[in-house]
């Protein structure tokens, strides 16, 4: 790791430094004035969030100038407003950094690989001094996090392809469990086109009635790539339709209501209810039997209300008041 030989001058990181605000006439980063490291020399980059010429944003995406952008001081504001709608990895580095060169092209070969699931900031600390000693940075290449604005250090100089996929793997792991689950989306003028089914195969083989053959096509996918969030969903789908295929709903629901207390029933219950989709219905009797429950019982009813929270959908206003249920009865 080459050391800066600013590090201990001038561009040396301070404590008080930490979250220093932007003097008096700078302003804030606007997202439609910073350029996509992809984008032509010669045409501005669309804003976050703003809609793409002749259409809109898919419900939940949030428009981004590319998936991997330089900013700077003057701009950095609206990159921690960014940071609440998708996971900022920020690259901070500087022209003269050997380590940084070498760095750089991982770093954005991975972060375009997810898909909008993360956007890279790149950061010239040379260039921006202030943001260096607001991150404390010592040395570079200094790989952060940014979570609704909130810094987290991932690590510093060169590192294998595969070790950053991990690290990132639980960037966004982090991020969906504080209900981060945008796509960020590059502007270029063009509409946004629709997404596709993801995993199509395995959807002809759900269509199909083989849940086994689509189990297998979403653990390859997840083995290829870890975050992949599609596969993750389609295994708990496949998990779900499983345990219901061979259950007559009447039978299961008569059973459930004879026997108010008993797990086994009630897990099996609410599966049904949420196939038939009357998912608050399975939420409160998994929830209902949370407070009289034993530790392991209770340890199986949460892990079911999340595998149903994800079949239902993480923004569902059901999910969402269910999941505060859940919180509340567990602390």
């Amino acid at each position: 790791m080459t050391q800066s030989p600013h590090d201990n001058t001038a561009h040396a990181g301070h404590p008080e430094h930490s979250g220093q605000q932007s003097q008096p006439g700078q302003q804030g980063l606007d997202l439609s004035a910073v350029r996509s490291r992809n984008a032509p020399s010669g045409d501005p980059a669309a804003g976050a969030g703003a809609a793409p010429a002749g259409g809109s944003l898919p419900p939940n995406a949030v428009g981004v100038p590319g998936l991997v952008f330089d900013i700077d001081e003057a701009q950095f504001e609206d990159l921690v407003a960014l940071s609440n709608e998708v996971p900022v990895i920020i690259d901070l580095w500087a022209e003269w950094c050997e380590p940084c060169k070498q760095l750089s092209p991982i770093l954005e070969r991975v972060v375009e690989s997810y898909g909008g699931q993360v956007v890279l900031a790149k950061i010239d600390v040379d260039a921006n001094p202030r943001i260096q000693q607001a991150f404390q940075v010592q040395s570079i290449p200094t790989v952060v996090a940014l979570l609704k604005g909130q810094p987290a250090p991932l690590f510093q100089g060169a590192q294998p392809e595969q070790q950053i996929r991990q690290v990132f793997d639980q960037v966004i792991e982090v991020a969906g469990q504080q209900g981060m689950t945008k796509t960020a989306v590059p502007l270029d003028g063009a509409e946004a086109p629709e997404p596709g089914p993801a995993h199509p195969e395995a959807l002809s083989a759900l269509e199909s009635g083989d849940f086994d053959g689509a189990e297998a096509i979403y653990r390859a996918a997840l083995a290829e790539a870890p975050a992949d969030a599609e596969a993750k969903l389609g295994l708990v789908r496949v998990a779900m339709l499983k345990r219901t295929k061979d259950l007559d709903p009447a039978t299961v629901l008569a059973a459930a209501s004879d026997a108010p207390k008993d797990i086994d029933a009630a897990l099996q219950a609410a599966d049904v209810e949420v196939a038939q989709g009357d998912p608050e219905a399975a939420f409160s009797r998994l929830l209902g039997l949370l407070p009289t429950a034993a530790p392991d019982d209770k340890e199986r009813l949460r892990l079911r209300l999340l595998d149903l929270f994800e079949v239902v959908g993480a923004e569902d206003s059901r999910v969402v008041k269910a999941r505060g249920r859940l919180m509340r009865a567990l602390f």
